[in-house]
C-alpha cells in the first residue's frame, strides 16, 4: 500500500513505492507552495514600502521645517549683527555659540571652471617652463606647479587662484599675468546646498555633533540592523 506524499519529499523516502502520477502531483504541490511563498513575500514588500515611505516623508517635512526655521531665526540675528557692528560679512558660513551649544549655518559650493581655464594654465606653464632653474627661481617654479596641480576630478582648487594672483608681482611677466587672469576669470563656482551643523559642548569643552542627516542619525538605543553581518558570516562559512 502506497503512503500519501506530503508537500515535501524527504530524501530518505523510497520513491519507488509511489507512482509517476503521485510523484508529479507532489512536485506540483511543492512548486505551488514555493510560488505562494514568493507571492506572499512580494505582497509584504508592497505593503511595507508605503508605511516606511510615509514615515520618511513626515521626517523629511520635519527636517525641512526645522531647517527653514533655523535659518529664519539666524537671519534676524545676522541683520542685527550688521547693524550693531556696521559691517556686512560676505563669508560662506556663520557660527554662533554659547557655553553649551554651537550652531553653524551656511552654504557649500561646487568649484567649476569654463573651458578657457586650460588656456590660462598653458600660458602659465609655458612661462614657468622657460625660466632658468636658478636658486632664485627654483622655489617659485615649484610653488606654481604645486598650485596648478589638479584634484582627483581633474579640477583646480579655487582657493589657489588667489595664491597665483599674488605671484604675478613676484614674476612681473605679461604672459604669466595674462595666464593667471584667464584662470581667475574662468572660475565659475556653483552654490550646491545650504547646511546646518549643530554641536553640544560638555564641561570640558568637548563638542558632540548632533546628526542632522539620515546617514549620520543613529538607530534608537537597543536596536541593531544585523542582516548584513549575518549575510557576511554565512558567506564566509560557505
Amino acid at each position: 500500500m502506497n503512503t500519501a506524499l506530503t508537500n515535501t519529499i524527504n530524501p530518505s523516502m523510497d520513491l519507488s513505492q509511489f507512482s509517476a502520477q503521485q510523484l508529479k502531483e507532489a512536485l506540483n504541490r511543492i512548486e505551488n507552495k514555493k510560488n505562494e511563498e514568493r507571492d506572499a513575500y512580494k505582497k509584504l514588500v508592497a505593503e511595507t514600502i508605503p508605511k516606511a515611505l510615509s514615515r520618511l516623508h513626515e521626517t523629511s517635512e520635519m527636517m525641512r521645517n526645522a531647517k527653514t526655521e533655523t535659518f529664519q531665526l539666524f537671519e534676524t540675528i545676522l541683520d542685527l549683527k550688521n547693524q550693531v557692528y556696521g559691517f556686512k560679512e560676505k563669508q560662506m558660513s556663520h557660527t554662533f555659540s554659547n557655553d553649551k551649544e554651537e550652531i553653524t549655518i551656511g552654504y557649500r559650493i561646487n568649484e567649476g571652471w569654463d573651458d578657457t581655464v586650460t588656456i590660462g594654465i598653458e600660458k602659465v606653464q609655458n612661462y614657468i617652463s622657460s625660466l632658468s632653474t636658478s636658486k632664485e627661481t627654483a622655489s617659485l617654479v615649484k610653488i606654481v606647479f604645486n598650485l596648478l596641480k589638479k584634484d582627483a576630478k581633474g579640477n583646480l582648487k579655487g582657493s589657489r587662484v588667489l595664491e597665483l594672483q599674488k605671484l604675478t608681482k613676484e614674476f612681473n611677466n605679461e604672459e604669466f599675468t595674462d595666464g593667471v587672469e584667464i584662470i581667475a576669470s574662468s572660475f565659475k563656482p556653483i552654490r550646491s546646498s545650504w547646511f546646518i551643523e549643530a554641536n553640544r559642548i560638555d564641561e570640558n569643552g568637548v563638542k558632540t555633533n548632533i546628526p542632522l542627516s539620515m546617514s549620520s542619525v543613529d538607530f534608537l538605543q537597543g536596536y541593531a540592523f544585523n542582516f548584513f553581518n549575518q549575510q557576511n558570516e554565512q558567506s564566509h562559512a560557505a
